[in-house]
């Protein structure tokens, strides 16, 4: 009797690690189909290493990844960080894995083959409800789920998480992780946009028309794609630039349409909503405004070359030409030249240079394959680096309009999320860094750091953590009352004690302390601040 028990917890348990494929049962019409249809994708759970039961899970969700060049091994070496993997820790502390891929598959209702990594984010998201609901109907004990959504993934989780609110239907998660998501839009800079419509029509460079088509037409980047170039392009034309158009604007019938429907629904209201930022919290740039990207010539062959100048997106209220296309024969013989302009916001500078997560164009190509125009390209960059997800996308902060604001998320600023992790300077989208996998630990563990709520009442707020070489306190009130900090460690030692009078309602007290948490005691007045305090140097 106990042979065959134990013969079927091993068969569940290898069932569990293999990778399975899972199918919406709630379908989903875009904005061009005719008809709502079921989405498809894969999952794998990577069972915890201490007891081997799924009883914990924790969720990660994949991003927009056209032709799928990021399988489910790729996805669980994202989470590597400084030697070690972010997922193991997870699994050598009790937590199982579940990994979500959306990769290209047959449509059984029509035979079309669907490229899941760029479908509809509405789509993607009904398949993550349906994996929701059996991964909860198969858990062992009554853990609630926890959601990390990198990038487009952050997306889909929301969007699932919510619709499921609105709907009855139980979640069970108590956590969601955003992680550079573009909550309010992503960028691909107009100028690459054009050179890559440009030599894929008028070249009649059909490995670029098909990569095009791949990436920058489907669904899924022209409903996040801040700036396309379709509705730039004028209606007698494949790649002529419309004269009138130059303001950035997304496509027609996609962008606006989503952004509204996100809005509408909101954030979880069940689940603890935190976020990390890859983007810099200082507003600090990526280059600058207007500047050149590339200046180089290409030889075409048959004796035909072709110059081309990129120019990055101008200066609030400027306009500039941020693409230009010379094809000559012999050297000295005009063939066509090809010109695109862009105009910038008055209200804030171009998107290409402004605080956010960086995307670099030589990953790009890697991505894709390979394309030797496309490589040449990069080869001779002068500027490779571009914001990708703006940071006041990433934490979502509705009611700043320039992007390249400094986030004042505890002040002025709105933000959805409850505590947040941001990067002085500007990293690599979805990168791991010290600060933000302790962030990420501690969020896993307990759900209890804090940045912008208050544990006991809203006289007090901890307006950042982790936290590196100083707390920084927000005051509902300023007076002569004494503000008393005391910092322990895990064991209860405690590690600092001082005393303070607030004349500001910001309070920012130096501290030198190894990485670590640990917890963090205030008193001020009749309020009291109990919360965990991640060091991160």
């Amino acid at each position: 009797m106990y042979k065959k028990i134990l013969l079927l917890l091993v068969a569940f348990t290898s069932l569990l690690q293999a990778q399975t494929i899972i199918e919406s049962t709630i379908s989903y019409q875009g904005y061009d189909e005719s008809q709502a249809y079921l989405g498809q994708a894969e999952y794998q759970v990577f069972l915890d290493n201490t007891n081997g039961v799924l009883d914990k899970p924790v969720f990660l969700i994949d991003g927009y990844d056209p032709t799928d060049t990021r399988d489910i091994t790729e996805m669980y070496n994202l989470l590597n960080f400084n030697g070690t993997n972010l997922g193991d820790t997870l699994r050598d502390e009790g937590f199982d894995l579940v990994l979500l891929n959306f990769p290209i598959y047959t449509r059984t209702s029509d035979g079309l083959e669907i490229d899941g990594g760029s479908d509809y984010i509405q789509r993607n998201a009904m398949i993550l409800v349906e994996l929701i609901n059996q991964i909860n109907a198969q858990k062992v004990g009554n853990q609630p789920l926890v959601m990390i959504g990198p990038s487009m993934g952050g997306l889909i989780a929301r969007y699932a998480l919510r619709y499921m609110e609105q709907n009855s239907l139980n979640a069970d998660t108590r956590l969601f992780i955003s992680w550079d998501t573009p909550h309010l839009g992503a960028n691909m800079p107009i100028e690459m946009q054009y050179f890559l419509n440009y030599t894929a029509e008028a070249q009649n460079d059909q490995g670029l028309r098909d990569l095009v088509n791949a990436t920058l037409n489907s669904p899924a980047s022209k409903e996040m794609l801040l700036d396309h170039y379709q509705p730039h392009i004028d209606s007698n034309s494949t790649y002529e630039q419309d004269p009138n158009v130059l303001l950035p604007i997304g496509f027609t019938n996609f962008r606006d349409a989503f952004q509204q429907e996100l809005d509408a629904m909101g954030f979880p209201q069940n689940v603890r909503n935190v976020a990390i930022a890859n983007g810099s919290s200082n507003g600090t740039g990526i280059g600058t405004p207007g500047m050149e990207v590339i200046n180089h010539t290409f030889d075409l062959g048959n004796s035909v070359t072709a110059h081309v100048i990129l120019h990055f997106t101008p200066n609030a209220g400027q306009t500039n030409e941020v693409t230009r296309v010379e094809v000559v024969y012999l050297g000295i013989i005009p063939v066509s030249t090809f010109v695109a302009n862009a105009a910038s916001f008055s209200f804030t500078d171009g998107l290409d240079s402004a605080p956010g997560g960086k995307y670099d164009l030589q990953s790009f190509t890697n991505a894709v394959g390979t394309n030797p125009t496309l490589q040449e390209f990069v080869d001779n960059l002068q500027q490779s680096d571009f914001c990708f997800i703006p940071t006041i996308s990433a934490l979502a902060i509705e009611n700043e309009t320039d992007w390249y604001a400094t986030p004042d998320i505890g002040g002025t600023h709105n933000s959805p999320f409850v505590a947040w992790s941001i990067n002085t300077s500007n990293e690599d989208h979805v990168t791991l860094n010290q600060e933000n996998v302790a962030f990420a630990l501690a969020e896993i563990r307990n759900g209890v750091v804090t940045t912008n709520e208050n544990i006991l009442n809203s006289t007090i707020k901890l307006l950042q953590n982790p936290v590196s070489d100083k707390i920084t306190l927000l005051l509902n009130e300023t007076d002569t009352k004494p503000v008393n900090i005391a910092v322990y460690s895990v064991n209860g030692q405690l590690l600092y004690k001082d005393t303070f009078i607030a004349n500001e309602y910001k309070l920012e007290i130096p501290i030198s302390l190894p990485t670590g948490i640990y917890h963090l005691k205030v008193i001020y007045g009749t309020g009291n601040l109990n919360t965990k305090l991640v060091i991160s140097n």
